[in-house]
């Protein structure tokens, strides 16, 4: 997910990145991180390093694809194979043109063939940002709708069979998500558990977002075929000042969905507990983060927005924790009280720092039992050039940490790369090529003409081996992170 600099700097003034003059023509003078022999191992003993597959990008599809984002997994055309819907924003810098793509990838059973299409392109996908997938019409087949920043939702139905390859797609875009500005996010869920899916999403406003205007965080009701524009009926659950989160999921464990938000500009999540009885409800509750300065003890102000979040119980005490990113530099986790008005204890993870980290989501990397997470990073210069960056301005940066077993002791970062540009955005475990260990499949932005879909395959080995494999002879410059940041 882009924005502008100027947009990122409300975040408590931390994302300013000092440049100290190790400019990027001395590069040689330590070894990249991508090079860099791994010492990262699994539980087997065996050394873990990365390997990069291309599945969508210029070279194979001969679509300029820029700007990739969001993706999600399913299967489609029921092949029995899982296809992957991609959205890219097709922007160098944003200059207010509605321009996008969203891409379908149908999977083949070989991860290394893939057989694309584009289900939109232009102004219907302008600035294509976020994507779900599920059967909005209940007629057995997943349908798609898409979160595009300039300026609407839009609803695929999906034909079913092999005509989900052939046929073309059905589409509608509801009248009440037009001229709102930028759906940033969206999902789907049935709340109320009967069996129809209802839409959430969260408006930012203006694309680079709006940190002075109220903008809402809704719920959608389908109260009939979704291709009608009467069947769309909005709920808002809030008003926020640029809203960038609306996630599903049972934090209170109670079994129905509830709603997780975040707020950039006043660095604040909060959660929507489901209330349903009959007609679905929810109730707004904040969510109080405590964070102790690591040198004092004392309280400290934090920076969590809720601009990506995962959920998993880090602590092993039955509830639910929150990953999230934390002044877009470090990743920590929220300890989920005992009593529900009770404060969120924050941990840290690590840090990303100077790159400004976007995309994580935790697997069970090195088969130790517990769940490490995958993260990537933004970087900050042109987006179609290697420009005049330093190893210590924010670049494109991958890189997992790794689970000590107990959340709340150290986390050992695994750099596998670092390269001068990278956007990083999204990243879904799985095991693509069957080998009984956890790949990734992910999107890649800010690197024209290297943006698109690709995904990481995970190879051990007895000895130790370069961190990353790129896929590409030719790419972005890789580069080595500064003295102390610590590469392992």
């Amino acid at each position: 997910m882009k924005r502008s600099s100027a947009s990122l700097s409300v975040v408590a003034g931390v994302l300013a990145t000092t440049t100290i003059g190790c400019m990027a023509d001395r590069h040689s003078l330590a070894e990249s991180v991508g090079a860099s022999l791994t010492e990262a191992t699994s539980a087997d003993g065996s050394y873990i390093s990365w390997r990069e597959h291309l599945i969508d990008d210029i070279t194979i599809s001969g679509v300029e694809l820029a700007g990739s984002d969001g993706l999600v997994m399913a299967d489609l055309d029921g092949d029995g194979y899982l296809d992957i819907v991609s959205v890219h924003e097709s922007d160098v810098e944003y200059d207010g043109i509605a321009d996008g793509l969203v891409r379908i990838s149908f999977g083949t059973g070989d991860p290394d063939r893939w057989e694309s299409i584009t289900l939109a392109e232009g102004p219907e996908a302008g600035a294509a940002e976020d994507a779900a997938i599920g059967d909005m019409n209940g007629d057995g087949y997943p349908d798609i709708i898409a979160a595009v920043e300039l300026a609407h939702l839009i609803y695929f139905e999906n034909p079913g069979g092999t005509g989900s390859r052939t046929e073309v797609w059905k589409r509608h875009i509801p009248s009440i998500t037009t001229g709102r500005g930028s759906f940033i996010r969206v999902f789907l869920a049935d709340f109320d558990q009967d069996d129809r899916l209802e839409v959430v999403s969260a408006n930012k406003g203006e694309q680079t977002g709006d940190a002075e205007t109220l903008n809402a965080i809704s719920w959608f009701e389908l109260g009939g075929d979704p291709l009608l524009d009467e069947s769309w009926i909005e709920h808002e659950l809030t008003r926020v000042v640029w809203p960038i989160n609306s996630q599903p999921i049972d934090l209170d464990g109670d079994g129905d969905l509830d709603i997780v938000g975040g707020s950039v500009a006043e660095s604040r999540i909060m959660w929507f507990e489901n209330t349903t009885d009959g007609e679905i409800t929810f109730v707004e509750h904040p969510i109080e983060i405590v964070a102790k300065d690591l040198a004092t003890g004392e309280n400290r102000l934090h920076g969590v927005t809720g601009f990506n979040m995962d959920f998993l119980d880090l602590d092993r005490d039955g509830r639910l924790d929150i990953v999230a990113n934390e002044f877009f530099r470090d990743l920590v986790w929220l300890a989920q009280p005992a009593s529900p008005g009770g404060p969120w204890q924050l941990h840290t993870i690590g840090t990303f720092a100077p790159d400004q980290l976007v995309g994580f989501v935790s697997a069970d990397v090195d088969d130790d039992g517990d769940l490490d997470l995958m993260a990537g990073g933004y970087s900050r210069g042109p987006r179609d050039r290697d420009g005049e960056v330093t190893i210590n301005d924010p670049l494109g940066r991958l890189a997992w940490f790794s689970n000590p077993g107990d959340a709340t002791e150290v986390w050992i970062r695994h750099d596998m790369s670092r390269r001068k540009r990278g956007m990083f955005d999204k990243f879904l475990g799985m095991d693509m090529d069957g080998d009984g260990d956890t790949d990734f499949v992910s999107t890649r932005g800010n690197s024209i003409p290297y943006d698109g879909v690709f995904w990481l395959e995970q190879v051990r080995s007895p000895d130790r081996r370069s961190s990353f494999q790129p896929a590409r002879g030719t790419d972005s410059e890789e580069v080595p992170l500064p003295a102390g940041s610590g590469v392992s």
